[in-house]
């Protein structure tokens, strides 16, 4: 079965009123330095009314200071231009905004701090779970981040998101915040797995996609440049595209 076949076929209610989809953003972390890949997942907490009990990759919604927060290092220019394509008002500013929000949402959930010490602490950052990097000393470094997938939720789902999927190598965990994840937290855990082994998890059908896409991707030589793919819903049916 094609992936397109996979999300189409998936079973899914659609009894909600529909509405935008939210920009967001996801972020996958990749430990390649053993032969066999691996992937940090976290199992949703069981009272989420959205994807309860499920892994996935920690992520979440722009906020505010996602838009203000000082960087080390850029997104590279193959990235930068997909970010820009295919939306109704293409700004840097946004696609800034998505990659430092997964950023930010991956501390939140998981309590790992993504970035660079090298250039010492940032002289502010906004309020909120930012404050973390700058008492840390690090700043978030874009330039690590590789814009991988994008996908949009299809109409009449209880939340609908336009999420945008970074991965970067798990050297660029800087920092780790315990108790983060725990029985009354959002991820109640986190597991290290291979490719093969996190497609066998109680994932959605959209994360399940996403994995196939990264083995491709990591097989093609893992490459700014190599396209991104683009799931959406059209007529009823998903399609892939390429960005």
């Amino acid at each position: 079965m094609t992936t397109t076949e996979l999300l189409t076929n998936a079973p899914r209610e659609r009894r909600w009123d529909n509405q935008r989809p939210r920009d967001a953003a996801t972020l996958i972390i990749i430990d390649r330095r053993s032969r066999t890949p691996k992937v940090l997942m976290g199992r949703r907490h069981q009272g989420h009314k959205f994807m309860p009990g499920k892994f996935v990759f920690p992520g979440g919604s722009i906020e505010a200071g996602d838009r203000t927060m000082p960087v080390a290092g850029m997104l590279n220019p193959a990235s930068e231009m997909r970010l820009v394509s295919r939306v109704t008002r293409p700004s840097l500013v946004r696609a800034r905004a998505l990659a430092l929000a997964a950023v930010r949402e991956t501390f939140e959930e998981t309590g790992l701090i993504i970035g660079s010490r090298e250039y010492g602490p940032p002289e502010s950052a906004p309020e909120g779970p930012w404050r973390a990097f700058l008492e840390h000393g690090i700043f978030p470094d874009l330039e690590a981040l590789q814009f991988v997938a994008r996908a949009i939720t299809p109409p009449r789902r209880p939340k609908r998101f336009d999420t945008r999927f970074f991965a970067v190598d798990a050297t660029a965990i800087a920092a780790t915040v315990p108790d983060i994840v725990g029985p009354q937290s959002e991820l109640t855990e986190l597991a290290w797995v291979s490719l093969r082994d996190a497609k066998r998890l109680d994932l959605p059908t959209i994360t399940h996609v996403i994995i196939e896409e990264l083995e491709a991707r990591i097989a093609g030589g893992f490459a700014p440049e190599l396209p991104v793919p683009f799931y959406y819903e059209r007529r009823g049916r998903f399609v892939r595209e390429e960005l």
